[in-house]
């Protein structure tokens, strides 16, 4: 059994953090409190006004308060689950998950940190931040260690359409937003930027181009890469599930095209990925 190391303690203060941070988005539930302002460019908006959202925009609270449900009913179990599963095994796999769940709660921190309007969280927010990024890179540092050979499976046109739907989605499903925020401020609401964009089509999409260059080339770091992308790309399809349920049930006017460029998108690509990791991860565990 292998001794409980650095990216696990690191992983245990995340899950503890992410339950007390989650908790506290979940109580702050309450379509009562409402009130509107009006933002840096003039334009009227309207404002959750309860819990540590309190001064977040009514839009943007509905989104955190998703994430914050689907964090604790799947995120924390999955990690939990990772952690305890990498301490007893020493196989690859184990360790491939749990680095590729640590990214994307890296993830998570940062939308906190840098999109959520600064609250009595803070501090909490960057300690999930800290905790997340340096598990993440714990866990590269280790894994540039292994040796993954590349299945012939990633050859196939399966793998490819995954990586080339991953890299373009982020653009059908942003682009167009950030277009007619441009004329239309009113967009961002109270922000100033949107971290999501930044994130989205500024890491995760050239990460998948990469990805697949790298899995031509039959570099081993490619089936990593992957692997992030497969579990996260899960992960946002359920929390598409959640964030949309939360704003359906608070009352938000979500038009179709939005629900169907975002949501179905998402979750389409979310069923996709799943199937690809199962057959991914059973070919990496008997290749052991």
């Amino acid at each position: 059994m292998r001794k409980f190391q650095m990216m696990h303690i690191l992983s245990t203060a995340a899950i503890v953090l992410l339950i007390m941070i989650t908790l506290c988005g979940m109580l702050s539930w309450d379509t009562s409190k409402t009130y509107e302002t009006v933002n840096q460019y003039g334009e009227t908006i309207k404002m959750w006004g309860s819990g540590i959202y309190a001064r977040d925009s009514y839009l943007k609270a509905t989104i955190f308060i998703g994430s914050d449900m689907c964090m604790l009913f799947v995120g924390i179990p999955l990690t939990a689950i990772l952690v305890i599963y990498d301490v007893k095994k020493k196989d690859k796999l184990s360790f491939l998950l749990l680095v590729s769940v640590l990214a994307w709660l890296l993830y998570y921190a940062a939308s906190l940190c840098f999109g959520v309007t600064y609250n009595m969280l803070f501090l909490a927010y960057t300690a999930l931040f800290v905790c997340t990024f340096f598990a993440f890179i714990t866990g590269i540092y280790r894994i540039s260690g292994e040796h993954f050979d590349v299945p012939d499976i990633l050859s196939g046109k399966p793998y490819t359409v995954f990586l080339v739907l991953s890299g373009i989605s982020t653009f059908i499903a942003w682009l167009p937003d950030i277009v007619s925020s441009f004329g239309r401020l009113q967009l961002i609401e109270v922000y100033t930027t949107e971290i999501t964009y930044i994130l989205d089509m500024g890491i995760i999409s050239p990460t998948a181009f990469i990805c697949l260059y790298l899995l031509k080339k039959r570099n081993s770091f490619g089936v990593v890469l992957l692997s992030v992308l497969l579990i996260g790309i899960i992960v946002v399809g359920i929390l598409v599930i959640f964030q949309t349920a939360v704003q359906l049930v608070s009352g938000v006017d979500l038009p179709i095209s939005a629900i169907i460029t975002k949501s179905a998108i998402f979750t389409l690509l979310g069923i996709y990925a799943a199937i690809l990791a199962r057959k991914l991860y059973k070919t990496i565990k008997e290749g052991e």
